[in-house]
């Protein structure tokens, strides 16, 4: 677990990561990792001397299984509300998934770290959503933090960002990452596993202009050199 400052949290590591929003009105999670992320989650809200009962909702950048990891049983258990980019919702719910096709470069240690990584946190006992409550791009949601949903479509249709002022930090999911899982290869650059590789660079423009310290993915470390720097770095390693 990492304490990226008094309103921000990281759960889970640079392999996939989730992220607690934390105010005094409550806390909103930013993805839901694996299921076996669930134990972390119970560890941290121990230490900041929080529960479960004070996550008012959780916000999924995108529906693939290691996003959505515990986000159904909390849904289920405490009713807190899962919300997920439209296009996303069917991903979600395990009807849609990516194509094996996807998966671009890999080298054999770290896809096989990745792998027993994600066999090791639950992954293959994914419990996929039943309920989820659609966003659309600049919606502001009545959660702690007020996050801010910017769409960000390419690694898959529903993608999105999620902006919170208050925890001075923009959550990108698999829309960028700062570790490639399937290759090792660290810094900012694009993601596997995506639908769309062009589109997904493309939309990184719609980041132009957020104001935040942290740039956060949902797979390698917390990046804080800028946005305009890692989208350089991003659009360099795609044409590398």
């Amino acid at each position: 677990m990492t304490n990226l400052g008094p309103h921000l949290h990281r759960i889970g590591d640079d392999l996939v990561a989730a992220y607690l929003v934390v105010t005094d009105e409550g806390i909103t999670v930013i993805d839901a990792g694996l299921a076996g992320h669930w134990n972390d989650l119970r560890r941290e809200l121990t230490a900041i001397g929080r529960s479960l009962a004070d996550i008012r909702g959780v916000v999924l950048t995108h529906g693939d299984t290691d996003h959505i990891g515990f986000a159904e049983r909390l849904r289920r258990e405490q009713g807190v509300p899962v919300y997920i980019g439209a296009a996303d919702a069917a991903r979600a719910r395990g009807e849609e998934k990516y194509s094996p096709d996807s998966w671009g470069s890999k080298k054999l240690l770290p896809m096989t770290g990745f792998l027993w990584n994600t066999i090791r946190k639950g992954g293959l006992r994914t419990t996929y959503l039943t309920e989820v409550v659609p966003v659309a791009d600049g919606d502001v949601l009545d959660l702690p933090g007020a996050p801010r949903i910017i769409a960000l479509p390419g690694h898959s249709a529903g993608s999105i960002a999620v902006h919170v002022p208050v925890a001075d930090a923009v959550f990108v999911g698999d829309g960028l990452t700062t570790r490639h899982v399937l290759t090792g290869r660290v810094g900012p650059q694009p993601a596997p596993f995506t639908d769309e590789p062009q589109q997904a660079l493309d939309s990184l423009d719609r980041l132009a202009g957020i104001d935040a310290k942290w740039l956060l993915p949902g797979h390698g470390a917390p990046w804080s050199g800028g946005i305009p720097a890692a989208v350089t770095a991003i659009r360099a390693a795609a044409g590398s």
